[in-house]
């Protein structure tokens, strides 16, 4: 009997998930979508022509809009919403939800606005406080990984679970997607979220054509951005430069794909949120999560110079080029400070 799983969103990264699970001939995979409209064409044409066109999803994939279908029996949940809609998605879904302790496996990287909690403590607030989560985090573009191009990932999960990562490598691993473990699920998960405000950052050098300089060293800035913050809230220092860190970093700031550098890209030509939202379907999680984390800095006592400037471009009416000088004209420091 075929071991099955369910994957509670079928945007772009659901999407390719079930792709990449589909790969087991001994696993039956469930995608169900959270949005009726779009995942009931999704079912006539096996292809996600919104969000990751030309991508045709095996039949061993059940695209459904039903979740007593989608969690009946299901050995896990990959859940692949974007943060600020897992809390709805999960009270939606909290009537046929399995039994615990079926794990979650955490896809989203982002921070909730207003509570600034991370995907797996949403989890855990509104399913169960003993669900065990998982953390799948690393460079991870859907649109490489659902055409078969190798990536390396990164998984962690919390000590009183210590099986679910190895779990999920076993699960998920493939000779195209391979999974590391990690012991540090609070800055993996942190990594994911706070790589995309950077992305931002990243694209309104390219849109402003600052260089390659200037942009490895908002990069290499921004790296030290993520660690001070990720050690204030609990992570390990040393996580920010492996997959879930430097590598999804790196991933965001220079590839085609990245959402987040293309919305900074159109920051610096002008363009404001309210036309880039009309000029995409896809979401750019860093905008949120900068809404989400500046104003707890304060709190959390740590400066965060590039992170702010993206808040100020978002939100507080700077233009991408006031930004950029103003992190030319901070006084200059050692290295090792913030």
């Amino acid at each position: 009997m075929a071991r099955t799983v369910t994957i509670l969103g079928d945007g772009a990264w659901g999407t390719a998930m079930a792709w990449v699970l589909a790969q087991r001939p001994d696993r039956e995979v469930r995608l169900l979508g959270t949005r009726p409209e779009n995942t009931l064409l999704f079912q006539k044409t096996r292809e996600n022509t919104r969000l990751l066109p030309g991508i045709r999803l095996p039949e061993t994939v059940t695209i459904t809009i039903d979740p007593e279908q989608a969690f009946d029996q299901t050995e896990a949940v990959f859940l692949a919403v974007p943060t600020q809609f897992i809390r709805p998605a999960l009270r939606q879904f909290a009537p046929y939800q399995p039994p615990c302790p079926t794990p979650v496996v955490s896809l989203a990287k982002g921070i909730e606005i207003g509570t600034f909690l991370r995907p797996s403590e949403i989890v855990r607030q509104e399913w169960s406080p003993d669900t065990p989560v998982a953390i799948l985090s690393g460079p991870s573009h859907a649109e490489e990984v659902a055409r078969g191009l190798p990536a390396g990932v990164v998984v962690a999960a919390s000590p009183q679970h210590p099986g679910l990562a190895l779990w999920v490598q076993q699960a998920v691993g493939t000779d195209r997607f391979r999974v590391y473990s990690n012991d540090d699920p609070v800055g993996v998960e942190l990594g994911g979220a706070l790589k995309n405000v950077l992305g931002i950052a990243a694209g309104m050098a390219d849109g402003l054509g600052l260089g390659d300089n200037a942009k490895s060293a908002l990069i290499t800035r921004g790296l030290a951005e993520m660690s001070r913050c990720g050690v204030a809230l609990g992570a390990q220092a040393r996580t920010f430069a492996g997959l879930a860190g430097m590598g999804d970093l790196l991933t965001t700031c220079f590839s085609p794909h990245g959402r987040n550098r293309q919305v900074g890209e159109w920051l610096a030509r002008g363009e404001t949120l309210a036309t880039i939202h009309t000029k995409t379907p896809k979401i750019a999680e860093g905008i949120t999560t900068a809404q989400a984390l500046i104003p707890r800095l304060e709190q959390l006592g740590i400066e965060m110079p590039i992170s702010q400037g993206v808040h100020a471009v978002l939100f507080e009416g700077m233009s991408p080029r006031e930004a950029a000088f103003s992190l030319l004209m901070r006084q200059q420091r050692p290295e090792d400070e913030s």
